[in-house]
């Protein structure tokens, strides 16, 4: 028997080390060639590592969370034969191989486990949702008369556990799927039944802050230290634009659906020539901003796992058909795990929205380096004064969407900000503005 040791490799992209976000093997256990044996994570990159010997485990480095240097011992390899010593020069170049196949853009390779995501999508009054994963088979519990199982999202499922609920009970409104208009309807109708009451109390948890929520954790806890936020709100009247986007619905053809979030990039890239200090990056440490003449426009998505930013590359040069087929595609990517390191990152410019939550006014946290975020808000109806063509006004039934930008006071200043959303504001209020090259 000898002793194979096993480096970290190297990961690429001048990174010096890695997390551990999660072990599939332990001391003792028999590993074959090839086989999966641990996670690392490098900047928003989940890699699975494989083995490049058979053998036994007798010894691994650190424990989940733990960070390991490129090129330090990662874990040792009892194998059979002359395979002892350090991973030879092919062996770690076979390796650093398999980890450049998984970041690259061609995105074939799936991390271990896949995120998934829904992109947070711009302000949805008329919002169509992402398309379902394919793959993944629906989560489901209870079973109807004839022993098939009901089909229910997990937040779904939970919430008629903390009701006591037996989702069997419920009878869907459409497509044999029980959502929480569902569980809403049934709750109506079976007040008298004593459903409704408190929920019970969940026990304790200790969750280990690791991976992308330590990424998270760390990049927010950054921002706020090195840059002073200040945030500026606006109203605006999207009634027309809503009526735009139902027209330019009606006449797609094969083309994707237009949700309000092509609408608001579109407007935010004819605003931004007028005020570069907006779509710009700033070096604190050498003291140089770089402002941008193109839009890369990162997105912030929700995901199980925590807060991605996919990136629309050119998004300036896009129409609007352009823009939701990309959206459509980086939140594909998202959401099965392929999205790759290039596509997560070098945003000058992000848009972020808590989508149908909404949410009168926001203060987003800016992406550092970037130096402003836009955060459009939900889409409500209220009462206005308007013209009545005569020189009078009228009272009418208007659609109403406040727009939050954060900006680093540092370069960009409070009249900057007010007057590039004023300007994005002129664009939305007169949306025939859109479609003017």
């Amino acid at each position: 028997m000898a002793k194979f040791t096993f480096k970290m490799p190297d990961v690429g992209e001048g990174v010096a080390e890695a997390e551990v976000v999660e072990w599939h093997v332990k001391v003792g256990d028999r590993v074959e060639e090839d086989q999966h044996l641990v996670d690392v994570m490098t900047d928003k990159a989940t890699i699975d590592i494989e083995s490049p010997v058979a053998g036994t485990v007798v010894e691994v480095a650190g424990e989940v969370g733990d960070v390991i240097a490129i090129g330090a011992m990662l874990l040792v390899i009892e194998v059979d034969g002359e395979h002892g010593g350090e991973a030879s020069e092919e062996q770690a170049e076979a390796a650093a191989e398999q980890i450049e196949d998984e970041m690259s853009d061609e995105g074939e390779a799936e991390t271990s486990e896949p995120v998934r995501a829904e992109l947070v999508e711009a302000p949805s009054f008329n919002s169509d949702p992402l398309p379902e994963e394919k793959d993944s088979p629906p989560a489901s519990s209870g079973r109807t008369d004839a022993g098939t199982k009901v089909l229910a999202s997990p937040a779904v499922r939970q919430r008629a556990r903390d009701l006591g609920i037996d989702l069997a009970e419920v009878k869907p409104a459409e497509d044999g799927r029980v959502r929480h208009g569902d569980l809403d309807a049934f709750l109506a109708y079976n007040a008298s039944s004593g459903f409704g009451a408190g929920g019970t109390a969940r026990a304790d948890e200790t969750i280990k802050v690791i991976g992308l929520r330590k990424r998270i954790a760390q990049n927010m806890a950054a921002a706020k230290r090195h840059i002073p936020h200040f945030t500026y709100v606006e109203e605006c009247d999207v009634t027309d634009l809503e009526v735009l986007r139902a027209q330019l619905n009606a006449a797609r053809g094969d083309k994707p659906k237009l949700t309000m979030l092509p609408l608001m990039i579109r407007a935010i890239c004819k605003a931004v020539p007028d005020f570069p200090m907006i779509n710009a990056r700033y070096d604190d440490e050498a003291n140089v901003v770089t402002r941008y003449g193109a839009v890369h426009l990162g997105m912030a998505a929700q995901t199980d796992a925590g807060l991605m930013v996919p990136v629309i590359r050119d998004a300036q040069s896009r129409n609007l058909w352009q823009l939701a087929r990309e959206i459509g595609r980086l939140a594909e990517a998202a959401r099965s795990g392929k999205a790759t390191s290039e596509e997560l990152s070098g945003s000058t410019l992000t848009i972020t929205s808590l989508g149908p939550l909404g949410g009168v006014a926001t203060t987003p946290v800016i992406n550092r380096p970037e130096v402003a975020i836009i955060g459009p808000n939900r889409i409500v109806e209220r009462p206005m004064f308007v013209s009545d063509g005569m020189g009078g006004e009228r009272i009418a039934k208007r659609k109403l969407m406040n727009i939050s930008i954060s900006c680093d006071h540092r370069v960009v200043d409070g009249h900057d900000a007010a007057s590039f959303v004023q300007a994005v504001k002129r664009l939305i209020e007169t949306p025939a503005l859109l479609l003017v090259e």
